[in-house]
């Protein structure tokens, strides 16, 4: 496993989401399971574990700290805070107060002392993006948090943060079926200043890995993907014949679906740093071994020829989530 920069901050070249192992993408794992995985990412070259109190909520963060006690110091946790978690209606909160006292309680759910990349989850636009960027540099100084970083934050926020402090890293969807980075800004402001850039949904929300179609069944009541427009039935109909372009490129390769997927975000900057989720062992291994697939200049233009043909069906999340990702603008 190779390393890369997220700002300063050195990581494996490819990342493991922690959530769905307790929330979000279905029934949450075994906890036994979830630990076995996290600590396998570790031994295969994994540092950089990504996690927030929302996810579950609170309960990933546990497993996190749990998994990675034992491997504190070789590894690097980024978590999230941003939400107000305690009033039932929900919403965002990055109030200097608040970040002040979830951040207590993100290092005692963690069980460690520092938390090496912390990211504001969605941009508050209720407080100016300098009091939270100047609350960050505090914590920096006190040696509670390492490194600051935003998440679905627009061009223009990221700018005004990295004014105050230096953001290392941006996180926000991003793979073969979503580009929209591309376009936004998002990419050309990180390249810019120099700021790591940190996908989420590298394998478009489990979608490029092959495993959904039209009969797919999601349950609501575990699954935020039941809601989302992109993973309907005639949304996920339409889109096969993106698993049928990636899987030509698989077979060109002698790889898996999910590890081209990988493998091409990561060989579009030398900074991105994709954090592939998942519970289960057998899936680890092969989001893992995109390390070994090296795809050439030719590759990526083969790749890219093809799917510029290629409309995707569906938007990225509901409406109700687009409203807090600035990116979005």
């Amino acid at each position: 496993m190779k390393m890369r920069k997220l700002g300063n901050l050195e990581v494996s070249q490819l990342g493991a989401g922690c959530m769905s192992i307790s929330a979000n993408y279905g029934p949450a794992a075994d906890r036994r399971q979830g630990i076995a995985t996290l600590r396998e990412a570790h031994d295969r070259g994994v540092t950089l574990f990504d996690t927030a109190e929302v996810y579950g909520p609170y309960v990933n963060e546990e497993l996190v700290g749990e998994a990675l006690a034992p491997i504190r110091d070789a590894v690097r946790i980024a978590t999230k805070f941003g939400f107000e978690l305690e009033d039932r209606a929900g919403g965002l909160n990055s109030r200097p107060d608040r970040i002040r006292k979830v951040v207590e309680q993100s290092l005692r759910r963690l069980r460690t002392d520092r938390i090496d990349l912390y990211y504001q989850h969605r941009v508050d636009p209720n407080v100016p993006i300098e009091d939270v960027a100047g609350t960050i540099k505090e914590l920096i100084a006190e040696g509670k948090v390492l490194q600051f970083g935003l998440s679905e934050a627009g061009p223009d926020t990221i700018r005004r943060a990295h004014a105050v402090h230096p953001v290392s890293a941006v996180q926000t969807e991003y793979s073969l079926m979503e580009r929209s980075v591309e376009q936004n800004g998002v990419l050309e402001v990180c390249g810019q200043l120099g700021i790591g850039f940190v996908p989420w949904g590298p394998l478009g929300m489990g979608f490029l890995t092959g495993t959904l179609d039209a009969r797919s069944k999601l349950d609501a009541s575990t699954d935020l993907r039941a809601g989302f427009d992109r993973f309907q039935p005639e949304a996920l109909a339409a889109n096969q014949r993106i698993l049928e372009v990636l899987s030509r490129f698989a077979t060109r390769e002698e790889a898996t679906l999910p590890q081209v997927a990988l493998a091409w975000v990561m060989a579009q900057r030398p900074w991105i740093v994709p954090i592939p989720g998942t519970g289960k062992v057998q899936h680890l291994r092969d989001n893992v071994g995109a390390i070994d697939v090296d795809l050439s200049v030719q590759d990526l233009r083969d790749i890219d020829d093809a799917f510029a043909g290629i409309q995707v069906a569906g938007g990225r999340m509901n409406a109700e989530q687009m409203k807090v990702v600035e990116a979005a603008d």
